[in-house]
């Protein structure tokens, strides 16, 4: 696992974690996954349903008990690299040692975005009385798209623009703090794993 910088802010810190996944390969077995899964593939939703005009998305929806499933080992390799970047995300700020070092994650999703896709309202992971459980939101990509195609991820309250790059993963605070929204793709595709950190709320959690 390598730790990676990102662009410079006029604002610091972001609290934006970011990492390259390792090894990549993790990413192109996600990518298959999701395309040979196609009776798994619903259009993306978000909180209030579907609606193309805020996201327009291919989803797969995964749930804790999935991974278990024969053929899903790769999400336990995905999760191993990805709880590695969230130990390192409290060394960095040791104070959520104290109440967020045992976190949980349930249901995730991969998604893939194709040219003319987004998801362009700007929004945050906890707005609501049934997200409040949330502490974190995690992404990775999975794979790279270049910067005149679009598809950037941007934090509007940072001014921060982040381009997708092949196994970049980003942890970040679920709050109002962090709205952000994902830029329109203009060309190929975009693929991302993505879901949040919480507290326990449920038996159905890793």
């Amino acid at each position: 696992m390598e730790k990676v910088t990102l662009q410079k802010q006029n604002l610091t810190p972001n609290f934006i974690g970011s990492w390259i996944m390792n090894p990549l390969s993790i990413c192109d077995d996600l990518i298959d996954y999701f395309e040979s899964n196609r009776n798994k593939q619903k259009r993306g939703v978000t909180g209030n349903g579907k609606n193309l005009d805020t996201k327009n998305s291919t989803d797969i929806k995964i749930t804790p008990k999935d991974i278990k499933l024969p053929g899903n080992e790769i999400f336990e390799k995905y999760f191993h690299n990805l709880f590695y970047c969230y130990q390192d995300y409290v060394t960095e700020w040791p104070f959520l040692a104290s109440f967020a070092e045992n976190l949980q994650v349930s249901s995730f999703n991969l998604q893939r975005y194709q040219s003319g896709q987004h998801f362009q309202k700007v929004h945050s992971e906890r707005c609501s009385l049934d997200t409040l459980h949330r502490v974190f939101a995690w992404m990775t990509y999975l794979n790279d798209v270049d910067q005149e195609d679009g598809g950037s991820t941007f934090f509007s309250h940072y001014d921060l623009a982040i381009q997708p790059r092949k196994g970049l993963t980003l942890i970040w605070p679920a709050e109002w703090t962090h709205a952000h929204k994902g830029n329109l793709l203009k060309a190929d595709s975009k693929y991302i794993i993505t879901g949040w950190m919480h507290f326990p709320n449920s038996l159905n959690s890793l």
